[in-house]
């Protein structure tokens, strides 16, 4: 193996939080103020399925996913969804919080870092949205828009889980 295709696996293994040698991994924890000053901490979210959507005022596609996710929050918060979105890279508060109230965002947003992105992943696409399950393990990143259908796939089946496991029967499913 040449030192190019070395150097290759392991930045795999390590810009790649979602699994370690086929495991899933814990999400790292954070604690920030949103745009209203309020703390937002991972782990206030524990028991639900939490997506983390990284995106920016300035991304096209960003935008155009924003009204789906709040839509999407709308309708799942009651079977343990939460959203919560990070701005990537770090913008004006003032910006954010006008551009979030025009759409009426009824999640969290923080304002993020760089660092806090790279603790998820390395990818630059934007939105990049981190799915993490009830037990608190990274079990998807989806690189660009989250689609419907991703949605159905990746994330419905984890919100038909309860915290314990078992299947929740009273699951909306009018997408």
């Amino acid at each position: 193996m040449t030192l190019l295709g070395i150097v290759f696996a392991a930045s795999l293994l390590v810009f790649s939080p979602t699994r370690v040698l086929g495991q899933q991994t814990k999400a790292p924890p954070f604690e920030l103020r949103d745009v209203n000053g309020r703390t937002v901490r991972l782990s206030d979210y524990k028991g639900k399925v939490v997506l983390i959507n990284f995106w920016a005022t300035w991304c096209p596609p960003c935008r155009a996913e924003m009204p789906d996710l709040v839509r999407l929050q709308r309708e799942h918060r009651k079977q343990g969804l939460q959203i919560i979105g990070i701005t990537y890279p770090p913008e004006q508060k003032d910006r954010v919080r006008r551009f979030a109230r025009s759409l009426k965002v009824n999640y969290p947003i923080i304002l993020g870092t760089r660092q806090l992105k790279a603790r998820y992943s390395s990818d630059e696409t934007l939105p990049l949205t981190i799915v993490i399950d009830r037990d608190g393990k990274i079990i998807d990143i989806i690189s660009g828009i989250l689609l419907r259908e991703e949605f159905d796939e990746k994330i419905k089946p984890l919100l038909m889980k309860n915290a314990e496991g078992g299947e929740i029967r009273s699951a909306k499913t009018n997408h």
